[in-house]
């Protein structure tokens, strides 16, 4: 089974490399804004992006973001975003991995409960998270996007 560590500064390359034949989302740019951020998620408490690797560069991603919490006894609350495979190795164990980090993370960090949405139609996408443990199902979620025009 591949195994997942926490990304570096180094991993910069890797990541946007992946981020680009992924059918997510597009990435930051240009370049120097991509390193300005990369910073400053290297350098936040509470936000751990995991990385999984193979044939010498980052096949799967995601990020694990913890906040505090005064209600749920103090427990903390995790949320998952930007979780993605490359193509070429979906099914071979890494966003397992990856998904298997964040949670033992969660736990570690002491959090009631971890959230993830996902905005994907397939249901492969479904079946895989609830293979990882996620219950859909328990709450409902909204989400307010930019308004059009402030892009």
């Amino acid at each position: 089974m591949p195994n997942a560590r926490a990304a570096s500064a180094a991993d910069l390359a890797s990541l946007l490399a992946l981020f680009e034949i992924a059918d997510v989302s597009r990435h930051a740019e240009p370049e120097e804004r991509a390193e300005r951020i990369w910073s400053q998620c290297l350098a936040r408490d509470g936000l751990t992006i995991f990385v999984s690797d193979a044939d010498m560069r980052i096949v799967s991603t995601c990020m694990l973001v913890i906040f505090p919490n005064l209600l749920r006894g103090g427990r903390q609350h995790g949320i998952i975003e930007n979780v993605v495979t490359h193509p070429d190795h979906q099914g071979c164990g890494h966003g397992r991995a990856v998904i298997g980090a964040v949670l033992a993370e969660a736990r570690k960090q002491d959090c009631h409960h971890v959230l993830l949405q996902s905005g994907r139609a397939d249901p492969r996408v479904h079946r895989f998270y609830e293979k990882c443990g996620f219950r859909s199902g328990l709450r409902t979620a909204y989400a307010a996007h930019r308004p059009a025009g402030l892009d």
